[in-house]
């Protein structure tokens, strides 16, 4: 057995819960999978890798060696996110790098086998660690896109924008730890995304070249090459609200207790202890950089649903989580 194969029997569970979310990407260009209850699915699980497909899209995950599972938690204006980044090391995570729309060739590794003959374009977008590709099965569409290769998708003499729009291929975001695929057709422009599997490219954030969200704390030298959104306690799949679910909030925090940061963990179980045994925040030292004062923030919001009568909590939000606007969430970390 490898290293590896818990954590793909993990994430193997995770695949087969409906509640559960999915993504490939970079900072601002990501393909997205959720599911409901009612959608149609095909699951296949072997030893080194994992899928689940229905007619909107799907989502295959791989075994590496590296891999390396990293939990957190951020606040958000309403509640709080959570995530869980399935991570490589910065060599190992390197895709293409391309930067110009570039024909790849048959997708041979299509989710599906019908569309394996169909062709991939990069669209070039020089994210390090996802390609970010369309799968055209249309003769004529590929030839019109031949023309615009070599050239950057955004550039103003380049018809590919207009030819994708105009022809909603699959889009297909692929990672060193598995793809995302979407079959729903790309909204207009001001359009808002469909329900379930989608993407989102943001020019103006790509620009920042960023690998992931600010809010979200990885240490150094690890790239998300995918993120797992296990079952919300305050939101389903969808993002609609829902009265507070203890059991999806004890299996993450079961699972930030496995995969997260320890620093992290062990100020949260400080504060939650501090807070629920009555003790004021000038009890605790509290870390001022940015991951902590995220935790401080995540773990009162919690205890507002789990002990809403400790006596010490008004005082640590008095202090610690006044929802300054300028804290505000990540606006990738929003698309969640």
């Amino acid at each position: 057995m490898t290293i590896a194969d818990p954590l793909m029997d993990f994430l193997a569970s995770q695949l087969a819960d409906v509640e559960a979310g999915w993504s490939v990407g970079a900072f601002g260009a990501i393909a997205e999978f959720t599911r409901d209850p009612g959608d149609s699915v095909d699951m296949e699980r072997s030893r080194d890798k994992a899928s689940v497909v229905t007619d909107k899209g799907g989502i295959r995950i791989v075994s590496h060696p590296e891999l390396r599972l990293i939990a957190s938690e951020s606040p958000t204006t309403e509640s709080w996110s959570h995530r869980i980044a399935l991570c490589l090391p910065q060599a190992a995570s390197a895709m293409s790098g391309r930067d110009v729309l570039s024909e790849i060739g048959p997708d041979r590794e299509a989710l599906r086998s019908r569309d394996r003959n169909d062709v991939l374009f990069d669209l070039g977008l020089g994210t390090l660690q996802v390609d970010a590709c369309i799968r055209v099965g249309d003769a004529d569409v590929a030839a019109a896109l031949r023309r615009s290769t070599g050239q950057s998708v955004f550039a103003a003499a380049s018809d590919a924008m207009r030819i994708i729009l105009a022809a909603n291929p699959h889009r297909v975001f692929i990672s060193r730890l598995g793809r995302a695929e979407v079959f729903q057709p790309i909204p207009p422009p001001g359009g808002k995304s469909p329900d379930g599997p989608h993407t989102h490219v943001l020019p103006k954030l790509l620009a920042h070249g960023r690998t992931h969200a600010a809010t979200e704390p990885l240490p150094e030298g690890w790239i998300p090459c995918a993120h797992l959104y296990p079952a919300h306690p305050l939101r389903d799949q969808l993002g609609r609200k829902r009265a507070f679910r203890p059991d999806h909030h004890a299996a993450f925090q079961a699972m930030l207790e496995r995969y997260g940061v320890p620093e992290l963990a062990s100020l949260k179980r400080s504060v939650v202890a501090a807070v629920t045994a009555g003790q004021g925040p000038a009890t605790v030292t509290l870390p001022s950089d940015r991951a902590a004062r995220a935790t401080v923030r995540v773990a009162l919001r919690q205890l507002t649903e789990l002990e809403p009568c400790a006596p010490a909590l008004g005082d640590w939000q008095a202090a610690c989580d006044r929802r300054d606007p300028s804290d505000a969430e990540d606006p990738m970390e929003a698309l969640h």
